[in-house]
């Protein structure tokens, strides 16, 4: 780990820089004096605060487009990201609002609007799809409910039991009847394996298992096929390459992050491929930039294409600890 990268980071503005480095990037406790400090004032940030009120708002308003970056969903997700937990201020009415619409089938779900033209119903109905159920799943289980929370519980033994033999499809809720998305019903969906394993490599015992590994198996291919497979819209071109945040879409930077989390794949010579790739955009200080950004994030240095950004050089910073080899036994 470079000591000078991360001074930079401890040394700037941004208090969930500063808290994550100290936990993620240093080994503290977070019940070290240093951790604590930084967290309070991460949660008292103007910045937080107004992602906190947004994702109280929750669900907000009807969602069109999965990549709507201003949607509540986005805000829950970097919440998570930062590491905020359910006994934050603000933050149990919050889980609670999430775990009120859970599906039959055990899936939590967005309020939705998918028009009569896309075969949806043309009116706002609650239900789920796979490219926004594991989402809110991760950040379930990223707000550390109590230990054993059945209805998450019966989340995640839904979400690894949809897993096909390629990987996870286009697959919805029942209401949707045959809907899907723009790719053959055979096709696994690269975001939808993306968001799933997210939300699994917050499960121990998931982490092993045939499904995940169906997942990881299914992303590495993509990257090796990329000239030839187009899964569901989903090219790795150059806008996939282009480092962006919040963790919203397909893109490099968060493949490479959910990957990196799994040992077995951080062992694949396809996902060194993929690394090389990302830690090749760093500066000659070893800072990054963004290359690609959303505009409802403009105002966060991770939305800023000209200076660069300590929270998307955390991130990078965090996913080359995780390949480190681990120190010699003294």
């Amino acid at each position: 780990m470079d000591t000078r990268i991360t001074e930079w980071l401890l040394n700037s503005d941004e208090p969930w820089t500063r808290y994550r480095s100290l936990v993620d990037l240093l080994d503290l406790p977070e019940d070290a004096p240093a951790v604590r400090t930084e967290r309070v004032k991460m949660l008292a940030h103007d910045s937080v605060q107004s992602l906190i009120a947004t994702a109280a708002g929750w669900p907000g308003y009807a969602l069109k487009r999965h990549n709507d970056a201003g949607h509540p969903l986005h805000a829950l997700s970097t919440l998570a990201d930062f590491g905020l937990r359910a006994d934050d201020p603000g933050m149990e009415p919050v889980a609670q609002a999430l775990l009120e619409h859970q599906s039959p089938q055990g899936a939590f779900q967005t309020l939705a609007h998918i028009p009569k033209a896309f075969g949806g119903t043309g009116e706002d109905q609650w239900l789920w799809m796979l490219c926004d159920t594991p989402a809110l799943l991760y950040v379930l289980l990223s707000l550390r409910l109590e230990e054993h929370n059945p209805r998450v519980e019966k989340a995640v033994v839904h979400l690894i039991g949809l897993v096909e033999d390629n990987g996870w499809h286009c697959t919805n809720a029942p209401e949707l009847g045959n809907w899907k998305g723009p790719g053959r019903r055979t096709d696994p969906c690269p975001i939808a394996n993306l968001l799933a394993l997210k939300a699994l490599s917050l499960v121990p015992e998931a982490a092993q298992s045939e499904a995940v590994q169906k997942g990881i198996e299914m992303l590495l291919n993509h990257w090796e096929n990329q000239e030839t497979r187009k899964y569901y819209l989903f090219g790795i071109g150059t806008q996939f390459r282009r480092l962006k945040y919040p963790f919203i879409w397909y893109d490099l930077l968060h493949v490479v992050e959910v990957l990196s989390r799994y040992p077995t794949a951080r062992q694949d010579p396809r996902f060194a491929e993929m690394l090389a790739e990302l830690t090749a955009q760093a500066d000659p200080e070893g800072h990054y930039t963004a290359g690609s950004m959303y505009i409802a994030w403009k105002k966060w240095s991770f939305a800023n294409k000209k200076e660069p950004s300590p929270w998307l050089t955390f991130l990078v910073q965090r996913i080359r600890k995780r390949i480190a080899p681990e120190p010699a036994p003294a």
